[in-house]
Parts: C-alpha cells; sequence; structure tokens
C-alpha cells in the first residue's frame, strides 16, 4: 500500500521515507474508521485543524479532535505548532507511511488485535472503492491527457505463495521507481493513487 495506507504487507521500500512499523498497541488505536480517515488526509493533505480536517472529512471538529489525540498518544500524529497561530491547533503525520506484516496480527493471541486488524482491512478495501469511484464520477472534470492515461485492470495468473509475493515486491518497486521523479510545481502534474490488490481465487 502506498503512504495514504494504513499499513502495507511487503518489505517497506527503500530510501529514506520514514516507515512506521506498527505494534499490537498502535494498531489497536488505529482500527477507527475515523482514525484511518484522519491519518490518510494528514498524510495526503499535510498538516491541519481539527476544524480544518472536520470541515473536510465532514466530521464534528469535537470527534476529529478526540481521535487526533488518541492518534498522538501512540505517536501517529503530532503537533506542529509552528504552524498555529493564537490557541489554533495544527496536526501532522509523524510518518509517510506505515507497514505491518497481516498474517502476525490475525493469528495473534489477543482477540481485539485479531478484530482490529479486520478493521483495518476492510476500511483500507473501503477506501480504494471509494477512492475509485471518486474518480469514475469526476473524471469528465479533468484534461483530457489524464482521461487517457488512467486504469483499471484486473489479471488472473496461477502462482504458488512464492511467486505471488515476489510479483508484489516488484509491482511496489516499479511504483516507487516513480516517486520523487516529478517536482511538485510541475505544470500539469497531479498526485496519482495506484492500488494493488493481489490475492488467490478458488479454481471452480
Amino acid at each position: 500500500m502506498t503512504e495514504n495506507e494504513p499499513g502495507r504487507t511487503t518489505p517497506a521500500p527503500v530510501g529514506d521515507r520514514n516507515i512506521h512499523n506498527i505494534n499490537a498497541r498502535t494498531l489497536r488505536t488505529l482500527a477507527h474508521p475515523l482514525r484511518i480517515r484522519l491519518l490518510n488526509a494528514l498524510r495526503e493533505f499535510g498538516p491541519a485543524t481539527a476544524s480544518g480536517l472536520g470541515e473536510r472529512l465532514g466530521e464534528s471538529s469535537g470527534a476529529t479532535s478526540y481521535h487526533l489525540r488518541q492518534l498522538a498518544e501512540s505517536g501517529l500524529v503530532e503537533d506542529a505548532p509552528e504552524l498555529g497561530k493564537g490557541r489554533e491547533r495544527w496536526w501532522r503525520s509523524v510518518h509517510d507511511g506505515t507497514m505491518f506484516e497481516t498474517s502476525d496480527f490475525r493469528t495473534h493471541a489477543d482477540p481485539e488485535v485479531r478484530g482490529a486488524i479486520d478493521v483495518v482491512l476492510h476500511e483500507t478495501a473501503t477506501t480504494h472503492a471509494q477512492e475509485m469511484n471518486t474518480w469514475l464520477g469526476t473524471m469528465d472534470e479533468w484534461p483530457q491527457e489524464w482521461q487517457r492515461s488512467w486504469d483499471i485492470s484486473d489479471f488472473k495468473l496461477r502462482l504458488t505463495p512464492e511467486l505471488a509475493q515476489e510479483l508484489s515486491e516488484k509491482l511496489h518497486a516499479v511504483v516507487e521507481s516513480y516517486r520523487d521523479r516529478v517536482p511538485e510545481d510541475t505544470e500539469g502534474s497531479a498526485v496519482v493513487r495506484t492500488h494493488l490488490h493481489t490475492f488467490p481465487r478458488p479454481s471452480a
């Protein structure tokens, strides 16, 4: 998964990006739909106030403020005091992304941890679907160049678990090879979301 998602199950990319390896305690804190959305928003759009995040996500500032404090207690977000004026409190994500090995939590002795990983995974899948549906509903608002360059594909391959892992790692490496190739102020550029789903299906 990318830096705007709550986690990934393959090794973190090389380089100087700050990728956080989630533990059971952090996972329990993260396992809440609004907290996942808050963390994603801070990573994608940068520092913000609780009220600003509330407006973006359609939530009350009281709710966003409470859940931001919970995320801060687990070290996922922090104050950005240099951005505030007066009593205004700004927040930012501590890390560029998070990673974890899903199977470690799905077989955990604590049922709360097993439940938490299910929440995170299902919220991630929901977010991916929402992002694709948003694009399909708004693509006509984008220049023709972007309307010709997007993709929605699926492939069926017969693989062993080892080859499936190898495929995922190679695809992650390809995506990472495009990181930082385009300066932020490049005319005509945009942030591109790339989803990768790899999973087995029964043959009949």
